[in-house]
């Protein structure tokens, strides 16, 4: 199973102008389908570090989306980006053109073709809110920042390309609330290390609650994979836990 990842770029995201709405709706695209996000990473508008962000994805051969900066503005750098890391020149796209074409008619200009001019060997990614194409290759795939417009190009792209990784295996997660005086990560390090040896296929989570006052809450422990491995892996940890005395009910 490849990896999937995003790289989420603007300036204005990481200044805080800008709140990011791509992440959230890449998992929820990749969970509906039965698959997740391995790394998100985000990016300002700095040419060079889009080009090494991508010549690592490249090389690791993960199946990447990659949000913003296609644009024809000074600001943006992805397109260029792109093909410096693929080491190919930028050119118009034959069907990218024939898109913009569509999309101004009469009203088309040198300028506007810009949006089309992507790095050579590529594939086009079809826009259904405008017309304005993003742009595919090695398993990357190149979207506006719009959300109304990337969303719908990643949904078409994951059933385009990826129907055969979806849902190859059913998934769930179930965890306990653990509390108590012991019910803390560190006096249970010895069952979680011995929760991932035994069902490796199994991803194990801990995750801390704390009141507002810096008071412990809950320790949130489970296992998230195949159906029957979760079932025995939270049979071991439930005989544990009663095992020594700390307090547990399921996670709602």
């Amino acid at each position: 199973m490849k990896s999937f990842g995003a790289i989420i770029i603007g300036d204005e995201i990481l200044s805080g102008k800008r709140v990011d709405r791509h992440f959230a709706r890449m998992a929820e695209l990749l969970a509906e389908r039965g698959l997740r996000l391995s790394w998100v990473e985000y990016l300002g508008d700095e040419r060079a570090r889009i080009a090494d962000s991508l010549r690592r994805s490249l090389a690791a051969g993960d199946i990447v989306f990659s949000f913003g900066g296609i644009g024809n503005t000074p600001d943006d750098h992805t397109r260029q980006a792109a093909a410096a890391a693929l080491g190919v020149d930028l050119v118009l796209h034959p069907d990218a053109e024939r898109e913009i074409r569509a999309r101004f008619g009469a009203e088309i200009t040198d300028v506007r073709l810009l949006l089309g001019t992507f790095p050579r060997g590529v594939d086009i990614v079809p826009n259904p809110f405008n017309r304005i194409p993003g742009f595919r290759v090695r398993d990357h795939h190149f979207l506006p920042g719009f959300p109304q417009m990337a969303h719908p190009m990643a949904e078409w792209a994951l059933d385009t390309f990826y129907a055969d990784l979806c849902r190859q295996q059913e998934r769930v997660d179930k965890a306990f609330l653990l509390t108590g005086s012991n019910a803390y990560e560190s006096a249970l390090l010895d069952l979680m290390e011995r929760i991932v040896a035994d069902f490796p296929r199994l991803r194990l989570f801990s995750l801390p609650s704390m009141a507002e006052d810096g008071q412990r809450r809950y320790l949130e422990l489970g296992v998230e994979g195949e159906p029957e491995l979760v079932e025995q892996a939270m049979t071991a940890i439930r005989h544990e836990v009663e095992r020594r005395g700390i307090g547990w009910q399921w996670r709602p």
